[in-house]
C-alpha cells in the first residue's frame, strides 16, 4: 500500500492546488473537522456504497484516502484495491498527525 505524509501531501497541494480526498471517517467526526474539499464515504458504509466512487477515483491523478489515525484508511484501501481501484494513497497518521504537523488549524479530537 502506497502512503502519503503530511507534511508531502500539503507540500503537494501548496504546489498543484487541490487533491482528491476521501474520508472514510464518520461524519460526525467529519463535521468536526475536515481536509478541505474531501469527500466523505464512511468506511461503515463503503461495502454497500463502493460503486459511488468507481468514476471519481478513476479520473487523473490518485485519490488520497483519511481517517482519524490511518487505520481505517488502510482498510478501506485493501478493501478498495480487491474491488478493483487503483491508485490509491494511505494518509500516514491520518487527520490527527496533520493537525499537529502540517496544518495547526485544524482541530484535533480523542
Amino acid at each position: 500500500m502506497t502512503s502519503i505524509t503530511q507534511k508531502d501531501l500539503k507540500a503537494q497541494i501548496d504546489e498543484t492546488g487541490p487533491i482528491r480526498l476521501l474520508d472514510v471517517r464518520e461524519p460526525e467526526e467529519h463535521a468536526h473537522c475536515a481536509l478541505p474539499g474531501s469527500r466523505l464515504l464512511p468506511l461503515s458504509e463503503l461495502e454497500a456504497r463502493w460503486q459511488e466512487l468507481e468514476e471519481w477515483c478513476a479520473a487523473d491523478g490518485g485519490t488520497v484516502v483519511y481517517c482519524h489515525h490511518g487505520v481505517r484508511s488502510a482498510h478501506a484501501i485493501a478493501f478498495l484495491e480487491e474491488k478493483g481501484f487503483t491508485s490509491l494513497v494511505n494518509l500516514t497518521g491520518g487527520i490527527d498527525r496533520w493537525s499537529r504537523e502540517a496544518d495547526p488549524s485544524v482541530p484535533r479530537y480523542w
